[in-house]
């Protein structure tokens, strides 16, 4: 694989775009190796949803796009940031227990840390700011075919 690899799609601040954006996280990391059925894939899945979630409820409208971007290095290290044009940078609500919101930043920052990744954000020079996740790549090894007794002659 090369030393780096990019890709990046931008989608209009809108909810159906989140289910847009999982997908394409989804087949590009496929075709970066990154079997789709994996448990990785699934929390990258969950993560990208979170991140595009809040890029599009939280921007009050001040943001009428936002962009995921991938980047693969050296296949070590995977970066996914969303980035959208609102300033105001992500904060944890208080989350009482009949809140059905608030819990994005904590669920993606718990899942980040379970995959030994991190969790950044930055402003952009245009004003907005990227929220982004970095995560040790790890590609599954190709399954191992096992043979059973009744497979054996």
């Amino acid at each position: 694989m090369a030393d780096h690899l990019e890709a990046s799609v931008t989608l209009p601040s809108d909810p159906a775009s989140v289910s847009a954006a999982r997908s394409y996280v989804v087949t590009t990391l496929a075709e970066w190796g990154l079997p789709s059925d994996t448990d990785t894939a699934d929390t990258i899945r969950l993560i990208v949803s979170e991140l595009t979630t809040n890029a599009v409820q939280h921007t009050l409208g001040q943001s009428p796009t936002f962009t995921v971007d991938l980047e693969l290095d050296r296949d070590e290290q995977l970066r996914i940031g969303v980035t959208n044009s609102h300033p105001r940078f992500p904060k944890r609500l208080p989350a009482a227990v009949q809140q059905d919101n608030g819990r994005g930043m904590v669920i993606i920052r718990w899942l980040t840390a379970e995959c030994g990744g991190r969790l950044r954000v930055w402003p952009t020079r245009e004003g907005g700011k990227t929220v982004s996740i970095e995560l040790p790549w790890t590609v599954p090894a190709s399954p191992v075919t096992v043979a059973t007794p009744q497979d054996t002659p």
